[in-house]
């Protein structure tokens, strides 16, 4: 709170306190409930989940707020699985990833431009997504689960002189959050879902423009309209095409069907 003022935290904090005393009124919560909730916010800090459950419920309102006077491309939540770092890719592009990964493969590809239009050459693109079973590469899991190698579908590359890309990469699944702690035991007891849309990750940025944060969703998935997170929005799904003509196949070096999908990246002006 250092580098904000006493009149901004005085107006946001009482305005916050004001939201939850209506709420205690108009639901009429009980000291049992009011109990609980005291120990339900303590189990969240010893479980060191406050960042899961403020990034899950919080982030997307916190993201349209600053996206409403931006005249960028949608953007949307980081989430908590960036890293930084990845590796630098060279043309082709293709995503690290085991030789066998499993998953259909997907080419993603797409431009990076200013908001009025103009391409925006050497932009880069940060990009990382879940694997096949929806596990992130260097992210401790509170399970048995198998992890894929240190890197797995993480990777950074640069667009060309007339802002265009195109990456290969894997079609990645819808995900279930971390539910064994806190976070998941509310999800429960309210009869919530904790699942997140399948979503490629990536940060975009361009010298002399502001970074653009987005998560790019997949046409037809089952969780675009009940997004544990609340991050969808339509400008930020991607319609699938499936591709099986021989010739393609060849011209591209693959040996069965494969999907591709295109996005439009739009940066502000820093």
């Amino acid at each position: 709170m250092t580098t904000t003022s006493q009149e901004r935290v005085a107006t946001v904090v009482a305005a916050l306190m004001d939201a939850i005393r209506a709420t205690l009124v108009d639901q009429r919560v009980t000291y049992d409930e009011y109990n609980a909730a005291k120990q339900y916010a303590i189990d969240l800090g010893e479980a060191g989940e406050w960042p899961l459950f403020a990034d899950v419920f919080f982030e997307a309102t916190v993201e349209q707020v600053e996206a409403a006077t931006s005249d960028a491309s949608d953007g949307a939540i980081e989430g908590p699985y960036f890293i930084p770092g990845a590796t630098q890719l060279e043309k082709p592009y293709v995503m690290p990833m085991r030789e066998d990964e499993p998953g259909e493969t997907l080419l993603f590809s797409g431009t990076v431009a200013s908001a009025d239009g103009t391409p925006l050459a050497g932009a880069q693109i940060d990009m990382w997504h879940s694997d096949h079973y929806g596990t992130y590469s260097d992210i401790p899991y509170p399970d048995d689960r198998e992890l894929p190698p240190s890197g797995n579908l993480r990777g950074r590359f640069t667009v060309d002189e007339n802002g265009h890309f195109e990456v290969r990469t894997i079609i990645p699944v819808p995900y279930e959050i971390p539910k064994t702690g806190p976070t998941g035991a509310m999800l429960a007891a309210a009869g919530w879902h904790a699942y997140r849309p399948a979503h490629l990750h990536a940060i975009v940025t361009a010298p002399g423009h502001k970074s653009l944060t987005c998560q790019l969703y997949l046409s037809e998935d089952p969780y675009l309209d009940s997004d544990v997170a609340g991050a969808v929005k339509p400008g930020l799904v991607l319609t699938l095409e499936k591709h099986s003509d021989p010739g393609d196949l060849a011209a591209r070096n693959l040996d069965g069907p494969y999907f591709s999908a295109s996005h439009a990246f739009r940066l502000a002006k820093s």
